[in-house]
């Protein structure tokens, strides 16, 4: 049985609501579960499709293989916004976000355990990546580094910080970047608020901002993850679009969790636990591999390096004093990103 895709919606919706969709378009598939099937529900962020199309498919083969019958669901959006939606009711077993304060959300709801980053390897991370540019052809506007994006007449293409884990990751790239350039507060955010002034519309997640430069042919650059970037040239074509990569940037660490108020409910913790385990696998990291993405497992990394070009990277913890205090001093309500962006979201 094939992994199914529930398209989650931009809004946050009630439980009732998000379970009542969910059954509709599995019903609408024409999918019918055994009694004896069991069922995840992965809640991820909305530029993971592909990745877990195949994930799904291999877990579920690999379950079978033990001669057990399982399915997989999936959830996409702005990973914030479904961290909100699972807060708010959507009975995902699993979620895989793209940034850590995405789960502290789930932990301060009491759903996910408080010490979240000890149940899994590597902070509860199975593999990284990192944010680079997208131009189109033959780089017209000469963007080489992140000096380039907040030079007047180029237009930038990223997502919402407030509601996308891409967004946030761009946003602090950027951040990181002209702190360490200039060596102040003052001048990282003077950076940043010529950088987002260059960005003409704030779309709500990662794959609506590809929509918007891809589809739209709206922007000079689209700032996205490294994975991003491959899988565009690869669907869309490289005779239209090439990847530039800073001379340093961010990396990005996507973490991992079960659901306790879900697993305990349905009965599914066991199930969970061998999905995020599978993240881990030989299996589960080649395909992590083959989507671009960094994987955690040092030989699979190795066969795999022609595909990740060295980069210099910094971290939120290194360099900017950790998740808690970046929510705080940036994002949240009155904190520096709403200052420099006014009138912009």
């Amino acid at each position: 049985m094939l992994a199914r895709t529930i398209l989650a919606d931009h809004r946050v919706k009630p439980v009732r609501t998000a379970v009542v969709a969910a059954v509709a378009l599995i019903a609408g598939a024409g999918a019918v579960l055994a009694e004896d099937q069991k069922t995840l529900l992965n809640a991820s962020y909305d530029v993971s499709r592909e990745l877990y199309k195949d994930i799904n498919a291999a877990f579920i083969a690999a379950e079978k293989s033990a001669g057990k019958d399982v399915a997989v669901n999936q959830s996409h959006g702005g990973s914030t916004k479904q961290a909100l939606a699972v807060a708010n009711g959507l009975e995902a077993d699993v979620v895989t976000f793209n940034q850590a304060p995405d789960i502290d959300i789930l932990a301060k709801a009491g759903v996910v355990d408080a010490d979240w980053r000890a149940k899994f390897p590597n902070n509860a991370s199975p593999y990284t990546t990192t944010s680079v540019f997208l131009v189109r052809k033959g780089n017209p506007k000469q963007i080489k580094d992140w000096d380039d994006l907040a030079k007047p007449g180029i237009e930038v293409i990223a997502p919402n910080p407030k509601t996308s884990g891409n967004g946030r990751y761009t946003y602090l790239a950027a951040w990181g970047d002209a702190l360490r350039k200039t060596g102040s507060e003052e001048g990282a955010q003077d950076f940043v608020a010529k950088l987002f002034a260059n960005v003409p519309v704030l779309d709500g997640g990662g794959r609506g901002a590809t929509t918007t430069f891809t589809q739209r042919d709206k922007g000079d650059v689209l700032v996205t993850f490294e994975n991003e970037a491959a899988l565009i040239g690869r669907e869309i074509g490289a005779d239209k679009f090439e990847v530039v990569y800073p001379k340093a940037s961010i990396i990005a660490e996507p973490p991992v969790a079960i659901v306790n108020s879900v697993v305990d409910r349905r009965n599914s913790r066991e199930l969970a636990k061998a999905y995020i385990d599978f993240l881990y696998s030989p299996a589960g990291q080649e395909i992590i591999a083959k989507h671009d993405l960094r994987p955690r497992n040092t030989d699979v990394l190795k066969a795999n390096a022609a595909k990740f070009p060295p980069i210099e990277t910094f971290s939120v913890e290194e360099l900017l004093g950790g998740w808690e205090a970046v929510q705080k001093k940036h994002f949240a309500d009155g904190g520096i990103y709403d200052t420099i962006t006014i009138g912009k979201q």
